[in-house]
């Protein structure tokens, strides 16, 4: 076995890890994820897989797919479960700046700034997700944030090709992740006392 196809394997075992659990605490209503920030999310990875083997990032894209897949699995079920669907006409235009983002792509036949476009509005797409635990901390769940860092660095070890379209969207999202850790982290010690 390949050492790319050992990190990728264990990325997605690492997206199983951190989706199960949280996909479980949804269900059982003790995570309250935002629906239109996991149709954001949904979207823009699904699509930035799809830039990914377009940009030649071969197995260490396959983690992102299985991550996209599982996002819209996420947001059905949060709809479902009614978690959060607050949706403001700023939420739909992250949705509509992802859909956007296809066209582009095609026009110019570069991936790049597909996943540059894709990565701004999925960033962007943490903006429900931040003032929602800013104020409700503790109906986030901080390990699956973690198991999505620990994906993305396994991840991109993965890539077959390194480019600023294979890079930039799981870098970003780690980043993203990291911040939003601390973010929670903080809020939660400052509400216990």
């Amino acid at each position: 076995m390949s050492l790319k196809l050992l990190f990728s394997t264990a990325a997605i075992i690492i997206t199983f890890a951190a989706f199960v659990p949280y996909v479980l605490a949804t269900l059982s209503g003790k995570t309250k994820p935002h629906v239109f920030s996991w149709v954001i999310w949904g979207t823009t990875t699904f699509i930035v897989f799809f830039a990914q083997l377009d940009a030649k990032g071969g197995m260490g894209a396959w983690p992102i797919g299985v991550s996209g897949a599982i996002a819209i699995v996420i947001a059905v079920i949060a709809l479902a479960k009614k978690t959060d669907t607050s949706i403001t006409p700023l939420d739909w235009l992250f949705f509509i700046s992802a859909l956007l983002s296809l066209p582009f792509w095609y026009l110019t036949s570069d991936p790049t700034w597909a996943v540059i476009i894709l990565t701004t509005v999925d960033l962007l797409g943490f903006g429900p997700t931040i003032r929602k635990a800013y104020a409700f901390p503790q109906d986030e769940n901080l390990m699956f944030f973690g198991l999505v860092v620990a994906r993305n660095v396994l991840g991109i070890m993965a890539l077959e090709h390194y480019s600023v379209a294979t890079v930039l969207f799981p870098l970003s999202v780690m980043l993203a992740c990291i911040g939003l850790i601390v973010m929670i982290t903080h809020r939660r010690n400052i509400l216990s006392t």
